[in-house]
């Protein structure tokens, strides 16, 4: 490498591809429902690190309130983001489910958890930091 170049740790590199790749995505319970307590995001957030570390991606940030999360994912370019989404969603109901059945049963029923649909937004514009602080200031359930 030449002296003078100063790697960005933010930008990845591939055996064929340099990539910058951000995604911002919102995830809603079932029919909005505040199904979510602090412990209940806490163990969210480990889940969805464990799925994005499964597909090479890095979950950068992740917060949420009673009813919706929000993360900030670092992907490679050979992960279709929505694969990436539906085993996050998929993976979280089932675990969630699993560990806080009780509590999820008091706010939802069958083996729903997320609403089927979701935000995806690239990001780019704004720098990273403005939508890291916006995640951070998120009002968690207490």
């Amino acid at each position: 490498m030449s002296p003078r170049w100063n790697p960005n740790p933010d930008v990845r590199s591939g055996r064929d591809v340099v990539h910058h790749l951000h995604a911002h995505l919102v995830f809603i319970t079932k029919y909005r429902r505040g199904a979510f307590t602090d412990p209940m995001l806490v163990r969210c957030e480990q889940i969805m690190r464990k799925v994005c570390a499964d597909f090479e991606a890095e979950l950068r940030e992740f917060n949420g309130e009673d009813d919706h999360v929000h993360l900030l994912v670092h992907y490679p370019p050979k992960v279709a983001l929505s694969k990436l989404v539906n085993s996050l969603k998929g993976v979280s109901a089932r675990m969630l489910h699993k560990e806080f059945g009780t509590h999820v049963r008091k706010h939802l029923w069958a083996d729903h958890f997320w609403s089927g649909s979701y935000f995806a937004g690239s990001v780019g514009g704004a720098p990273l930091t403005m939508l890291e602080q916006y995640i951070e200031q998120q009002k968690r359930p207490v």
